[in-house]
Parts: structure tokens; sequence; C-alpha cells
């Protein structure tokens, strides 16, 4: 050991000199950034004055005197009201302003804001605030619950950085990535990853492809961008996975090429315009595959065709649709995103096979008139609140065909949920049909919302219908 020692021992006039540079070198080697860093520093730097924080206020709400919000042990008459109840006319005292905290990023110089439509839902006012402090009353264009897009605009005099939409069709799995956002209110908060996976459905709807990754992403980082290492964005942040509430580096982002075709309906009209076939599908399993006596197991079959539709007289009941324009149709749910970002009114081409021969058909894309995008229904909106959290609206023909339910089957569609509601705690999701609730039918909006108010039993037994199976759930409805 001495002798292992003395050898790193230099004379006393240099030798101690020279140990300190060494160790001077090293450490200078080891500090100086990589070309990497450096690059992600610049990508970073160059495209954040993009990236804007997004203030969703709703209006105060009355407490309820008799709720479980109400403070009753603050108010000098409480246990008198506690064991009597109020006196009408009582001035029960208002919930504070529900404020919520998102991300979004400026589209172009003109001042339209991209962001998620759950971030603004039933706000009454929404503020952007810049990358520079500065603050603007914000519009709502338009949004759509199904992709959990929003377009906003904003009035600003000048020094709008806008970014540039990237192919989001392009990126490969393993590609790094950057996601922008404000986490929890932390404005300009950086995170890497790479992309997990593309094409992923998590259940949002038959529109929304996520891409799903690793980037820490938080709650305040929805409706933020994810970047490609060329600056341009790939995807809009808008959910999680998560049993804590915290990331577990499962995040998934909407897909820019969504993204592109809705933010432009948005902006044309306020409103989003889908194309539509008109058939029920379902995928070819092998068992299927086998039993038609065909080698692919690839496709959407068709296994029913709605009256008055663009489909009806084109295609048939036992069709499989191979191809959409050129586009290969893997499975079942590739079909209702390449047709419904397809303009109402193109003529377009499906390779299907039937009766074992490949046929190329043509006919024309109709408007999607799915319950889902237009509720007007003022019952149905009214039975959106703290009960369930969830928008429902009456079945109609088209919406059965949609969602793959038969006329035997009776009950309200759910049309939209809140985030965080009981609904979507116990795994309802947009286009289940809420057949009963405890022991009543639900068959309309009213008798919903008549059941809510009867029911004693807390969690509740629900009967859902989710494209023609059955199944329970039980919901918290306090």
């Amino acid at each position: 050991m001495s002798i292992r020692k003395s050898s790193l021992l230099m004379p006393r006039t240099s030798g101690w000199i020279g140990v300190s540079a060494l160790s001077a070198a090293l450490l200078a080697t080891t500090a100086l950034p990589s070309k990497a860093d450096e690059a992600l520093a610049d990508l970073v730097e160059s495209v954040s004055p993009s990236v804007v924080t997004i203030i969703a206020e709703q209006e105060a709400k009355p407490t309820p005197a008799q709720g479980q919000n109400f403070d009753f042990e603050a108010h000098p008459f409480g246990e008198f009201f506690k064991r009597f109840g109020t006196p009408e006319g009582f001035n029960t005292p208002q919930r504070g302003p529900a404020q919520g905290l998102g991300s979004g990023f400026v589209l172009d110089e003109a001042g339209y804001i991209i962001t998620n439509h759950h971030v603004v839902d039933n706000a009454t006012t929404v503020t952007v605030r810049l990358y520079d402090d500065r603050t603007f009353d914000a519009e709502i264009i338009g949004t759509d619950p199904l992709t959990d897009i929003a377009v906003l605009k904003i009035d600003a005099d000048a020094g709008l950085q806008a970014v540039e939409l990237g192919d989001s069709d392009v990126i490969r799995v393993g590609e790094d990535v950057v996601a922008i956002g404000n986490p929890f209110g932390l404005s300009s908060t950086v995170t890497t990853g790479i992309v997990s996976a593309k094409g992923r459905n998590i259940s949002q709807g038959p529109y929304a492809e996520f891409i799903q990754t690793d980037a820490a992403i938080n709650k305040g980082n929805s409706g933020g961008p994810l970047f490609n290492m060329d600056g341009e964005v790939v995807g809009v942040n808008s959910a999680i996975y998560s049993p804590s509430g915290g990331s577990v580096g499962l995040g998934f982002a909407v897909t820019s090429n969504i993204v592109e075709h809705i933010a432009a309906d948005l902006r044309d009209d306020g409103q989003v315009s889908r194309g539509w076939l008109g058939v029920s599908i379902q995928n070819v399993s092998p068992e299927i595959a086998a039993a038609m006596g065909i080698d692919t197991s690839t496709g959407a079959l068709v296994s029913d065709v709605v009256d008055g539709s663009p489909a009806e007289g084109v295609l048939q009941q036992g069709d499989i649709i191979l191809t959409f324009n050129d586009e290969a149709v893997d499975s079942s749910s590739d079909l209702p995103l390449l047709v419904g970002t397809t303009k109402v009114g193109t003529e377009s081409t499906l390779t299907v096979l039937r009766d074992g021969t490949e046929q190329q058909l043509e006919l024309t894309i109709g408007q999607h008139q799915s319950a889902a995008l237009d509720v007007e229904d003022p019952v149905a909106e009214a039975t959106s609140g703290t009960a369930l959290g969830v928008t429902v609206a009456p079945l109609t023909e088209t919406t059965r065909s949609e969602i793959g339910v038969s006329d035997s089957v009776n009950g309200v569609i759910v049309t939209d949920l809140k985030p965080d509601s009981p609904a979507a705690k116990a795994g309802l999701q947009r286009g289940d049909v809420i057949v009963k609730l405890g022991s009543q039918e639900t068959d309309t909006p009213d008798a919903l919302k008549a059941a809510l108010d009867s029911e004693k039993t807390d969690p509740a037994l629900v009967l859902i219908n989710r494209a023609g199976n059955q199944i329970f759930v039980a919901v918290e409805i306090a």
C-alpha cells in the first residue's frame, strides 16, 4: 500500500501542483456539457416562449346548507340548523370560485392557443399567461370532448412566438421527446423522456389516438406540448396513468396530426365536422377468420349497415374493410379515426374482402350525427352534476349504430365525464349506456335523475351496456 501511495507522489516542488492540475483537468472534463446536452438546452430555450399557462375559473356556487360541505360547527346557529334544518330563504355560504391551472401553446401569431378540452370545460373565464408574464383574457373558440382538444384566442398586440406542428405519424418508438408545461402551477417546467408507444387507445373515444411517453407529466401539464428533438410539437399532453395521482412514467399525448385537423375545424366555425360511413364494425378474431374460411385476421368486419347511411347499398354485412383511401385498416379501431378525419363529401375508396375476393368500392363520406357531439337536450345537460359527474343523452338510432348497441337495449348514453368524478373513478367511459341505477331503469335522462335523487345506497350498483356487453359497476353518489 505504501508503494502505491508513494508512486502517486511527486517531488515537493512540483508534485502537489501536478496532482492538483490533474484533478482540475478531470473535473473540467466531467463538467463540460455534451453536445447532446447543449442541443437539448438550445431546443428548450427556443420553444419555451411558445408555452403558456391556462387559468380557467368557474363561478362561485352556493354551498348546500344541509349538505356535507356546510360547516355547521363554524356557524353560530350550526347546531340548530343541523338538528332542525335551515329556515326558508336562508342565504347559505358561497363556495369560492374554482380555479384550475393547465398548459397550452401558441399555434400561430394571430393569437390562437391550443389546450385540452378538460382544462377549460365549464369555465366562465379563461386567462392565458405568456412566458413573459403578460396575461390576456381568452375566448374559447371551440372544444372537442372526443379528442380533448380546445382552441382559444387572445388579442395580443405583439410578441407571440408560434410553434410548428410536426408529423406524428413518422415519430418512432424510442425517440427522445420533451414535455414543457406547468405541473402543479410550476410554470415552464421541462421534462424529458422517450416515445414509449404509438397508437394507444385509452378509452377516450374512437377519434382520439395517443402517443405514450415516459417524460414526467403531472397535473397542470394538461394541454401542454410534447416536442420532438427538432422543436416540433408531436402531441398535446392530455392524460396520465397513475394509481397515486403522480407521474409513474405513463403519460399520453394526443397526436399532432389529430390536433391539426381538429384545430382547423374549430377555427373555421367552432365545431368539428366528422366523416361518417354508417356501419357497425368489429375486429376479425382468429376464430371468426376460421369460421369465414379466410387466412387474415386484420381489417374491420362490418356487422351492420345503417339505413340511409353512406354505406347503404355499398357495404354489406360480412364485408371486411382492409383499406380506406389507401390507408391500411389493421383493426376496427383504425377505421373510425380514418373516416372521422375525412372531410364530409369526400369521394372515398375502400378495399373490402367479400366472399373471399378483394373488391374496390367507392362512396361519399357523410356527416357524423353522433349525439355525443351535439347534446342540446336541456334535460340531458341538467343531469350533469356532482352526483355522478356525467353528461348523458337519449339513445338514438345513429348512436346505437355507432356504439354497437341493439334495439333491445334501453338507457341513456354517456357523452361526457368530468375528470376525477365518481363515474370516471368507477370506470365509466364515453359511449357507455346506463341501463339501470339501483333497481330503477334509466331509459331517459329524467329517469336517471329520478333514480339518483331516490337512491339510498352508496355506492350505488349501476348496470351499463358497453358495446353490447352488460356490466355492473359500483359508483359512489355522495
